[in-house]
């Protein structure tokens, strides 16, 4: 049934008692007859700080321009976003994982606090897909999300570069491989423009998944920032948002564990970031889904991976766009039998109806998007691994890589900074297998992701010779032989912070096995004299974290 009035109208239009709130929203721009019209949120995530979020402003200004148009109010608000390119490597990148519980916690309280009718939430880095979809969740108005768009590629002596680029070329320069004109020309060339980091890493993975989800618009995921299509986009996304109102079309109507099936095989597809199993749990979660850790081994399964992109093949968002898209992706899948064509989405439609025009097979002069019957690898990349070092599961990204196992010494730190800087000094041989422990959800906290090393190890050469287990997790550009996201984790005593130096570890991605290869007497021993670490931080939003976050096994979440 169509909404009748906005949720703020029993407040603000009944009898004299009201007037102070309407004398406060004249102030901010309400005029007679505007008091009845639904008033829509607008979460932005603009930030002059980083390249994703600085190209946000513009959309913002459509979105406004087009709700007003439609005859609802908007009301602006701002949510923060931490940049883990600019962050990696330092105390801030502990930021990073927590902002996604702090953007949702913002938004939650901005549209509930002020009643609002509904959300569109613009936003370009990793954590603001995820912590934008759980405020929808929770909130449960309608609501859109606008993706702020990618990057474009940048360009070093014909090589297409992305912000991966210059954290391998740190290792390739401590190897002696790159020269200092090359290795500065890949910094200073690495991002030409505004927009999200431009390979299918994190945010792209993210941005691409909404249009599966059903949670934003069909086809805008993969559009470059600068462009005007994405501008476009954005005042479309406010059109089809009134439209939800009108029609009470909710995100708990549209975020269903089918639609999560869909958006999970369309990671798969596409070759994306590992941080995509912790958000979806955290989604479903919010949302009220039954959805654990075991059902991306499920789904990883049933889908082959259609798409060569950065980090695992040469392609980049603008190229993937180019070549069809998403929405390219998902009529294949749809046609293949592993997505739901029934599932509802934000357009007002199905999934299956809103790509009946799409065409069946990918286009025969590129080679981005391949078709069902040759696909890049048969099956999904991210699998779940499970052993005596991880029972309750952790993350392993395969795609890329000629061996899927490897059995050899620990080497072991305490932390990421720690192992890096044993990279950069070439104390890593091949053969071995890192151990980065105690950053975890509770241990960092945060959960720092680990591109800084494993682009080192990458830039030596070591990239499919070593291998990388961490508590911590990954950026959506590494690659490799490495597994994240162990649990329990090191703070909590899982069995990683028992292990020492020259331990015999095996990873085995076709047996799904991560394995310390000691007795169980040693183990127990060890156990008896292990003791908790201290806090790492004891005030401030860092000690809210640890008390409240949960395993990685559970999405990393707070509520």
């Amino acid at each position: 049934m169509p909404r009748k009035l906005n949720r703020r109208s029993h407040i603000i239009t009944e009898g004299a008692a009201r007037s102070p709130n309407r004398a406060m929203l004249r102030a901010v721009g309400f005029k007679d007859g505007d008091f009845e019209k639904p008033i829509i949120g607008v979460a932005s995530g603009h930030s002059t700080m980083n390249p994703c979020n600085a190209g946000i402003q513009p959309l913002v200004d459509r979105v406004i321009a087009a709700l007003k148009e439609a005859g609802v109010m908007p009301q602006v608000f701002g949510f923060p976003t931490v940049t883990d390119g600019i962050a990696m490597g330092t105390e801030g990148m502990k930021y990073s994982l927590v902002s996604r519980e702090v953007i949702a916690d913002a938004i939650e309280v901005a549209v509930n606090g002020q009643c609002m009718d509904g959300l569109a939430a613009v936003g370009g880095c990793d954590k603001n897909m995820p912590g934008c979809a759980i405020a929808m969740a929770r909130i449960n108005v309608p609501a859109i999300f606008v993706y702020a768009g990618t990057i474009k590629p940048g360009f070093w002596k014909g090589q297409k570069l992305t912000i991966v680029s210059p954290f391998e070329a740190v290792g390739a320069f401590a190897a002696g491989k790159i020269s200092q004109e090359d290795f500065t020309g890949i910094e200073k060339n690495a991002c030409p423009s505004v927009g999200a980091c431009g390979g299918q890493y994190t945010a792209n993975t993210m941005s691409s998944s909404f249009e599966a989800l059903g949670i934003s618009l069909l086809g805008s995921s993969q559009m470059a920032s600068p462009d005007p299509e994405k501008a476009d986009s954005a005042a479309e996304s406010a059109r089809v948002l009134v439209e939800a109102i009108r029609n009470d079309l909710r995100p708990r109507d549209i975020i269903t564990r089918k639609s999560i099936e869909n958006a999970v095989a369309l990671v798969m597809a596409t070759g994306g970031s590992t941080n995509a199993v912790l958000h979806y749990l955290a989604i479903a979660n919010a949302a009220g889904v039954k959805w654990n850790i075991d059902d991306f081994e499920r789904m990883r399964r049933k889908v082959p991976v259609l798409c060569n992109l950065k980090p695992s093949g040469p392609y980049v968002a603008t190229d993937f766009h180019a070549a069809g898209g998403v929405p390219q992706v998902l009529k294949i899948l749809l046609l293949n039998g592993v997505l739901h064509g029934d599932c509802m989405t934000i357009h007002g439609k199905t999934i299956a109806e809103m790509l009946e025009q799409v065409p069946a097979e990918p286009r025969g002069d590129q080679d981005v998007i391949l078709p069902w019957s040759k696909p890049l690898y048969k099956q999904g990349h991210l699998t779940i691994l499970k052993g005596n070092l991880s029972p309750e599961g952790c993350v392993a990204k395969i795609t890329g890589l000629k061996q899927t196992s490897i059995t050899g010494p620990a080497r072991v730190f305490d932390s990421e900074p720690e192992c890096l800087k044993a990279i950069l000094a070439k104390r890593i041989k091949p053969g071995d297998v890192v151990v980065i422990r105690y950053e975890g959800p509770k241990g960092g906290p945060g959960m720092q992701e680990m591109l800084a090393p494993t682009s080192a190890l990458i830039g030596q050469g070591l990239g499919e010779s070593v291998g990388l287990l961490t508590d911590g997790r990954f950026s959506g550009g590494t690659w490799g032989m490495v597994v994240g996201h162990v649990a329990p984790e090191a703070y909590e005593g899982g069995l990683i912070a028992l292990v020492k130096e020259g331990d015999s570890i095996t990873i085995d991605a076709k047996k799904h096995l991560i394995q310390l290869n000691v007795p169980a007497k040693e183990i127990a021993r060890r156990r008896k004299s292990w003791k908790p670490p201290k806090p790492r931080y004891t005030t401030g939003v860092l000690a809210k974290y640890v008390k409240a976050v949960s395993t990685a096994s559970r999405g990393a979440i707070t509520s």
